[in-house]
C-alpha cells in the first residue's frame, strides 16, 4: 500500500502559529504530527509514502530528510496549491494499479489504518472514507447500507445519519479519471461525480474511535495537553491512570503562563503550560526544561521534570504540594522556627549558586546569559521609573534624572559579585515545602551572576517582611556558610549584597507596578508599602550623603501613595 499524506495546506486557522512553522511539524506529546502519521502509515504495511508540500515546504523537506523511517518518504512541492483532489492527481505517477491511502495532515487519530485498509480490499468501493461521530462536523450524509450519498451541509433525502470526515480514505486508482490534470480540484467533486455514475463510495466507521481535528489552536492545544498529560503521567509512574485525570488551575505568579494539577486516584503532577513556542532561537519554556533538568541532575532542591513538548509550550513536572515559604511563614508564630528555615534555604541557595554554575550553559538562559549593567539599567532601574514612579505614582519621571546614581548601583552590584548560578526570582512564593525540605521553582529566569542578588531577593522579599535585625543576622549566616566553601571577603560581599538588594527592591516595585496595572493584576498592589519601606531602610544604609536624589523621589512618592516610610 502507497500513501499521500495532505501537508500542503495554509494553516490559515491556525495563524499566527503556522507563519512560521508549518502545521504537520506541529507536534503532540513531544512528536510531529507528520512523524506520527508516517509511523502509523509504516505500521499499518505502508510500503512508500508522498507527502505533498507547499506553505513553508523547505521546513517540511529539512525534517524529512533528517529522520530515518524504515520506507521511502519522498515530498512533492506544489509551486500553487492544487487542493485535496489536484494533490491525489499531482501524484498520478507514484500510484500503482492498488488501492491507495490518503491521510490529512492536521488531525490525531489512534485509528486502526491497517483495519481500514482492510475493509476497503473487502469491499472493494471507489472510494471509502472513514466516518465519525462530531456535532461540530458532522456533513456527510450516509444511507443505511452505509453508502455516502452526499456531502451537503444540510441532510440529505434519505439520509438516516450525517457523521464528520476523518480526513483518512482509501481509493481506488479509478478516482484519477474524476480529477483533472494541472490544476486546483477538490475530491469532494470526484466522489460525487463517481457517485453519480454509479460507484460506491462506502463509509467506514469504526467504533469508539480517537479523532482529533487540530485545524485551531484551541482544538490543537486541547488535544496536546490531554495526550502530554497521558505520556508524563506513563513517565512519573510507569502506568496508564487508573481513572480519567482531573485538571484544576492552581494559582500562579506573574507571569502569562497557566498551572494545573493534573491528579487521578492521589496521585498528581503539576502542568506548566507557557503556550505555544514563539519563534526565538530560546523560548521561555526551553530554559525551563533544560535549566530545570540541569539543576536536577547536580541534586540540587527542585522539581523532577518528567515530560515536556516545547513547541506546545507544555512542561509536566512533580507536584510539591501546596505549602510555599510564604504560607508557611504567615501561618508559623514561633520565630525562631522561620530563622531556622531560613537558614536551611541560604544552605540550599549558595548550593544552587555555587554546584548549579558547574556545566551550566549560558546557551541555555532565554534572556541574557548573565547578570550584566545593561540589566541592571535597563530591566530594573528603567523598569522601576516607567512601570511604577510613573504608571503607579505619577510622577512624570526621567531614567536620565537618576542616570549617575543607577549607574552606581549596577556597578555596586557587579564589582563586588561572587559569581554561580543566578535563580533571579528567589522569593517566599517560589520556595516549596515537600517532605520537610524546601525546594526552588520558577528557575526558567536563570542565569549566571551574583549569588548577592539571590540572598537579597530572599531577604528583603516584600511577600514575608522580615524584620531588618532578621535580615542583618541572616545575611552574616549567609557569609559564614559561604567562607565554609571557598574563601570569602565579607566585606566585599556586604557591598555586592548592599547594591544588588537595591537593584532588586527596584525591580520589584517595577513588577508590582506593572503587574498591577498593565496586567491587571491588582492583588500586586498590596504588596508595594512593604516594598516602598524596604527602599527606604536600603538607600538609608549607604548614609546621609549617597543616593540623593532616589531619597528625594521616594519620599515624594511615599507622601503622594499614602504610604509610611517606617515599618
Amino acid at each position: 500500500m502507497k500513501a499521500l499524506i495532505l501537508a500542503a495546506g495554509l494553516g490559515t486557522r491556525l495563524r499566527p502559529h503556522t507563519a512560521i512553522t508549518p502545521k504537520p511539524l506541529f507536534t503532540v506529546a513531544g512528536r510531529t504530527l507528520l512523524a506520527i502519521h508516517i509511523r502509523n502509515l509504516q505500521a499499518a504495511g505502508g510500503e512508500a509514502v508522498l507527502v505533498n508540500t507547499h506553505h513553508r515546504h523547505a521546513e517540511i523537506e529539512r525534517f524529512v530528510a533528517a529522520q530515518r523511517f524504515d520506507m521511502p518518504v519522498i515530498t512533492r512541492f506544489e509551486p500553487a496549491l492544487l487542493g485535496t483532489g489536484g494533490a491525489i492527481k499531482n501524484a498520478a505517477d507514484f500510484w500503482d494499479h492498488r488501492p491507495f491511502m490518503v491521510v490529512n495532515a492536521d488531525i490525531f487519530s489512534t485509528i486502526d489504518l491497517r483495519q481500514v485498509y482492510a475493509f476497503h480490499l473487502r469491499h472493494r468501493p471507489a472510494a471509502t472514507l472513514v466516518l465519525c461521530d462530531d456535532p461540530d462536523f458532522n456533513t456527510v450524509s450516509v444511507d443505511a447500507r452505509g453508502r455516502v450519498i452526499d456531502f451537503s451541509t444540510r441532510p440529505a433525502d434519505g439520509a438516516p445519519r450525517r457523521l464528520t470526515f476523518t480526513g483518512i480514505q482509501v481509493l481506488d486508482p479509478v478516482i484519477l479519471d474524476y480529477l483533472p490534470d494541472g490544476r486546483f480540484a477538490h475530491s469532494v467533486d470526484a466522489f460525487q461525480a463517481m457517485i453519480a455514475d454509479g460507484r460506491t463510495v462506502l463509509a467506514c466507521i469504526p467504533e469508539n474511535p480517537v479523532w482529533k481535528d487540530l485545524g485551531t489552536p484551541e482544538r490543537y492545544r486541547a488535544t496536546a495537553r490531554e495526550l502530554s498529560a497521558a505520556a508524563a503521567w506513563r513517565v512519573a509512574f510507569g502506568e496508564d491512570p487508573a481513572a480519567a485525570l482531573a485538571w484544576e488551575q492552581i494559582e500562579g505568579d506573574g507571569s502569562d503562563r497557566c498551572w494545573f494539577r493534573v491528579s487521578a486516584g492521589s496521585r498528581s503532577l503539576v502542568m506548566a503550560d507557557h503556550g505555544l513556542r514563539p519563534a526565538t532561537p530560546v523560548a521561555e519554556v526551553d530554559s525551563f526544561v533544560t535549566i530545570g533538568r540541569h539543576l536536577r541532575d547536580k541534586g540540587l532542591p527542585v522539581p523532577e521534570i518528567f515530560f515536556s513538548d516545547t513547541f506546545a509550550g507544555l512542561v509536566f513536572l512533580e507536584d510539591l504540594g501546596g505549602t510555599s515559604l510564604q504560607a508557611a511563614v504567615q501561618r508559623e508564630k514561633d520565630r525562631g522556627r522561620v530563622m531556622d528555615w531560613y537558614r536551611a534555604i541560604i544552605d540550599s541557595l549558595i548550593a544552587l549558586s555555587m554546584q548549579g554554575a558547574g556545566g551550566f550553559d549560558t546557551a541555555w538562559a532565554f534572556q541574557t546569559p548573565r547578570y550584566s549593567r545593561e540589566l541592571i539599567l535597563e530591566r530594573e532601574c528603567r523598569y522601576f521609573v516607567d512601570a511604577f514612579l510613573n504608571r503607579v505614582a505619577g510622577m512624570n519621571a526621567g531614567v536620565e534624572d537618576f542616570e549617575d546614581e543607577f549607574a552606581v548601583i549596577a556597578d555596586g552590584a557587579l564589582s563586588h559579585a561572587v559569581e554561580g548560578f543566578m535563580h533571579r526570582d528567589m522569593q517566599s512564593r517560589n520556595i516549596m515545602l515537600k517532605n520537610g525540605r524546601w525546594h526552588f521553582i520558577d528557575f526558567q529566569g536563570g542565569r549566571l551572576g551574583p549569588v548577592q542578588y539571590d540572598l537579597a531577593s530572599l531577604l528583603i522579599d516584600p511577600y514575608v517582611g522580615l524584620t531588618p535585625a532578621e535580615q542583618a543576622s541572616l545575611l552574616d549566616y549567609g557569609i559564614r556558610r559561604l567562607a565554609a566553601m571557598r574563601p570569602t571577603d565579607a566585606a566585599c560581599f556586604r557591598q555586592g549584597f548592599e547594591h544588588c538588594a537595591l537593584a532588586r527592591n527596584l525591580q520589584i516595585l517595577g513588577a508590582f507596578g506593572f503587574l498591577s496595572t498593565v496586567k491587571a493584576k491588582p492583588y500586586f498592589a498590596d504588596y508595594i508599602p512593604a516594598a516602598l519601606r524596604s527602599l527606604s531602610e536600603r538607600l538609608a544604609a549607604f548614609g546621609d550623603r549617597c543616593f540623593p536624589k532616589l531619597k528625594k523621589i521616594l519620599k515624594q512618592t511615599t507622601e503622594k501613595l499614602g504610604v509610611a516610610a517606617k515599618r
